[in-house]
């Protein structure tokens, strides 16, 4: 059975402004979702699902899933605020969406085989998915032995501004033991630093694995999102902008034994768009990466 790759894309309308604005990142127009779909080919994945809004869906077929027609299954799920499990419901005047734990649970009855979740906009690179890939080929659907792609904090900040990224502790097998998300982490001439809401400041050295929201998981996490998230709702679902992270989600799950976590080491290079003063830097690298022979200067021809 071939995996599937899982993309997370609701929120590209809001990030970018609508799909229109989405930036060409390669010499031939191609965005970073082009590279991500393309690397996953090669890895050999047999499908990818797009978790998308459903007021772009649309726009999203005709300007971005078109191109992978008869090349890879192409699938969607459809994140809605109200998707909320047994009586929950959505408080009066929140429009914030639920956060990629409930993105993950609006795809369960897309998603059959073991598969990977991905970031539509954060390049990984070409080992990331073939490290995934070879994993997950090794699982049963009903298996809870999950997995991350770690990377190097200090190679995923930004010049430009602070970052959120879940930093993980592992043992000596290379397995998570715990996560924490942290949502503003600044880089400093040597490593970084965390300012949390509350005024607490936590140190880092850069040196830390860290998640990208590359995961691989089996159909089996989504009854263990769905109890996660469901205790998120009680503790927190009345909160106006409280969102329910995927990281704290598997956090939890490896804490209370309910699934170990793989932290998989990758010689690929993250990069992405945080803020629009990192396109440059993208664009000079998928550039390099082109002259070095990773990828044809046109994807799709």
């Amino acid at each position: 059975m071939k995996p599937t790759l899982l993309v997370l894309a609701a929120g590209m309308g809001s990030r970018y402004g609508g799909l229109k604005q989405i930036d060409p990142m390669g010499p031939s127009g191609e965005t970073i979702l082009d590279y991500s779909v393309f690397d996953a080919l090669r890895a050999g994945f047999g499908q990818v699902v797009f978790i998308i809004r459903p007021d772009f869906e649309q726009d999203f077929r005709e300007r971005i899933a078109a191109k992978f027609a008869g090349r890879i299954d192409v699938g969607f799920a459809f994140q809605t605020i109200d998707q909320l499990p047994g009586d929950f419901t959505v408080p009066a005047g929140r429009e914030k969406p639920w956060g990629t734990t409930h993105a993950i649970l609006c795809a369960r009855d897309a998603v059959h085989a073991p598969f990977a979740v991905i970031n539509a906009d954060d390049f990984y690179g070409r080992d990331s998915y073939a490290t995934l890939g070879r994993y997950l080929a090794t699982l049963s659907p009903a298996s809870t032995a999950y997995a991350m792609v770690g990377f190097t904090l200090k190679n995923t900040l930004s010049d430009h501004g602070t970052v959120a990224r879940g930093v993980c502790r592992t043992d000596a097998f290379g397995k998570l033991t715990d996560i924490q998300e942290l949502l503003k982490i600044a880089r400093l001439p040597l490593g970084a630093e965390n300012h949390g809401e509350d005024g607490a400041v936590t140190p880092l050295t850069g040196e830390e694995p860290v998640s990208m929201n590359m995961w691989g998981f089996t159909p089996a996490i989504f009854p263990q999102l769905e109890a996660d998230f469901r205790a998120f709702l009680t503790a927190k679902g009345a909160e106006m902008k409280s969102e329910a992270y995927i990281p704290m989600s598997v956090g939890n799950l490896v804490r209370g034994g309910q699934a170990t976590c793989q932290v998989l080491r990758s010689d690929s290079t993250w990069f992405g768009v945080t803020y629009r003063e990192d396109k440059p830097l993208v664009q000079a690298s998928i550039a390099g990466q082109v002259a070095s022979g990773a990828y044809p200067a046109n994807l799709w021809k």
